[in-house]
């Protein structure tokens, strides 16, 4: 059509959205449907955050904030960064906006150019090669497979560099995987970006939260204080403290990158909701025990549903560091038939099967840049996980 800007035409709707306004869809139905395609914690916002948002309402915080956010979030941004990732940035090198997702396209729409490329390894979160393209940039995929763990190398980053590439993006833990690196996997590639000051890093750490074990989280600037001037260190509150709806992410870098940022979203959307913003500076600010509590829930999910899809015929699962993902490969089971008499020829054909014949929704691999495999949410009650494992292996043991 016409009408419709061409820079449409590059990009693909969001698969995890589509996938889960149909089982939404089929629960309106009737239909006995388990969603585990949903990227979102099943935790109530904590009382004291929400007790926050309640309070600067009655005082009257409902009037536009400054585009980059409200001062008192700003600082609490600053002193988060410096307690928790040793980093030092001042408020002036902050920038709030609504979601993780604004904050990174607005980072995309004020440094690309046609032309500009941006290493992305997969699999990836799937908006963000969608981001690339629609800012006039060129997404560079580099597989990082299970033979890795799901974990980009050294040597395919060195591989994947031009004089073209601005951007590098770096998501731990990993959605979908939630693989995550540790210090020692970082530094060797910081080490490579060391080489090569053209290119920036745009890293994700919105699941920073949710590593499990003795595993230490740490981010690229934290690694490597050489490349503090050339990282956008990028975080929300949404899934370390359940505030999906709430719609905050922040992040901290060089100034000069902050204000072009600042320049677009003035432009765009302006300021992040006032009384959401004073909600996150408790978050920040406030008790922190609602973390342990809900990475420990989250860490006895992983554990169950790894176990179950582990012993489904066909399925093999490693066992994530982090994030409330698990991406299995169903590639034993291409080219299997499935109990509607359809030949199972993709995993986007494993996972509308898997839906149809026993109401479990999840997201097919190749959406995320690498399949044969499938995106498993464990945000979700113990109870949903078991009985989605058990239809899970019942559905992989019909396969003939």
């Amino acid at each position: 059509m016409a009408f419709i800007a061409d820079a449409l035409s590059r990009i693909k709707p969001s698969a995890t959205i589509a996938i889960t306004q149909l089982a939404r869809d089929l629960k309106a139905k009737g239909q006995d449907v388990i969603s585990l395609s949903v990227g979102e914690p099943d935790f109530d916002t904590p009382q004291n955050i929400k007790d926050a948002a309640i309070a600067a309402i009655q005082r009257g915080e409902t009037k536009y904030p400054p585009v980059s956010g409200i001062p008192a979030l700003r600082e609490a941004i600053a002193a988060k960064f410096k307690r928790e990732n040793g980093l030092d940035y001042k408020p002036s090198q902050t920038i709030v906006g609504t979601g993780g997702k604004q904050v990174l396209f607005n980072a995309f729409m004020a440094t690309l150019n046609p032309g500009d490329e941006v290493i992305i390894p997969a699999p990836y979160w799937v908006s963000y090669p969608e981001m690339v393209l629609l800012c006039g940039g060129t997404p560079v995929l580099v597989t990082a497979g299970m033979e890795s763990n799901f974990k980009l190398q050294p040597e395919a980053l060195e591989k994947a560099i031009t004089p073209k590439t601005k951007w590098m993006i770096f998501n731990s833990p990993s959605n979908p995987t939630g693989a995550a690196y540790t210090r020692a996997e970082l530094k060797a590639l910081t080490d490579v970006l060391l080489r090569h000051p053209h290119v920036w890093v745009l890293t994700d750490d919105m699941y920073e939260h949710l590593v499990f074990g003795d595993f230490e989280f740490t981010t690229p600037a934290q690694v490597e204080p050489k490349l503090y001037d050339r990282t956008l260190t990028m975080n929300g509150v949404s899934k370390a403290y359940a505030m999906t709806g709430w719609r905050i992410g922040y992040a901290a870098g060089p100034e000069i990158l902050i204000k072009a940022m600042d320049m677009v979203q003035g432009q765009q959307t302006s300021g992040a909701s006032t009384i959401s913003q004073w909600a996150a500076v408790e978050a920040l600010n406030g008790p922190q025990d609602f973390i342990p509590m809900s990475k420990k829930a989250f860490e006895t999910r992983r554990d169950l549903i790894v176990s179950m899809l582990n012993q489904a015929k066909g399925l093999s699962c490693p066992k994530p560091e982090g994030a409330f993902y698990a991406y299995p490969s169903c590639a034993a089971l291409i080219g299997r038939k499935a109990p509607s008499g359809k030949v199972i020829a993709t995993d986007e054909d494993f996972v509308m099967e898997l839906l149809a014949a026993e109401g479990v929704a999840t997201v097919h691999g190749s959406s995320f840049g690498l399949g044969p495999n499938f995106r498993v949410s464990y945000a979700t009650s113990n109870e949903k996980l078991e009985e989605a494992g058990r239809r899970i292996q019942r559905f992989c043991a019909s396969l003939t």
